[in-house]
Formats: C-alpha cells, structure tokens, sequence
C-alpha cells in the first residue's frame, strides 16, 4: 500500500470516528409520566425520600445515580435527571419524572409525554 494510500485511509477513519462520537447515543424512546406532589417524601428504591422539587427519576433497569437526558420529542424540551427509583409499571411507559422535571418540560397538563432518554456519560 502507497504512503498517499495510508494517509487517505488514516484520514477516512479518523473523519467517520469523529462523526460517530458525535452522534447522540439514543438509549430508548417511550412515554414519561411523572410522580404527583402527593408523593413528595415517599422512601424510593434507592433509599433516598423523593423530594419533587428536584430533578430525579424512576427506570426499570439502570442503576441508581445514573444520568438520564430527557429530550420531550412535541416541544423539544430537555432535562438532565438522577435514577433514584424504579417504575414506572404502567404500561408502555418508560420513565417516571420528578413533579419539577415534567414541569420543565411542560408536560405537567397533558400528565404523559413523549421523549428520547439519552444516557449521560
């Protein structure tokens, strides 16, 4: 192979390496729902007492402290959250938001809302 040749190739693969990283990584995509102010105080899974003015969130599956970006795919809207619980059990929902999280993304009227989870590394 041609040192002209290598250096073509080497350029190609940093150029698509550099377009994959910045690519967001789309962990899943479902409806949210969020915790009533009623439930501020309850213990959660992890232990600590859901506060509603924080920014904080139930998954089934990722472990407790994880990120979570949360995109509302109607208005464009995102929030970062903490995993502090686990749910939501309702059907076809993916996520359950602090009261203050789904008021940040507007989503307090209609109570459920699309969105995109991106995982925050």
């Amino acid at each position: 192979m041609s040192f002209k040749m290598k250096i073509i190739l080497s350029f190609l693969l940093l150029f698509s390496f550099a377009a994959f990283a910045q690519q967001e990584k789309i962990f899943q995509t479902g409806i949210a729902s969020y915790y009533s102010r009623k439930s501020n105080g309850a213990r959660t899974s992890s232990g600590e007492r859901l506060n509603s003015d924080s920014l904080v969130c139930a998954h089934r599956t990722l472990p407790f402290g994880t990120k979570i970006k949360v995109l509302n795919l109607k208005n464009g809207k995102s929030i970062i959250v903490k995993v502090i619980d686990r749910g939501p059990f309702g059907k076809g929902r993916v996520i359950d938001l602090s009261y203050a999280a789904a008021d940040s993304l507007e989503m307090i009227r209609s109570g459920v809302a699309k969105v995109q989870l991106e995982i925050i590394p």
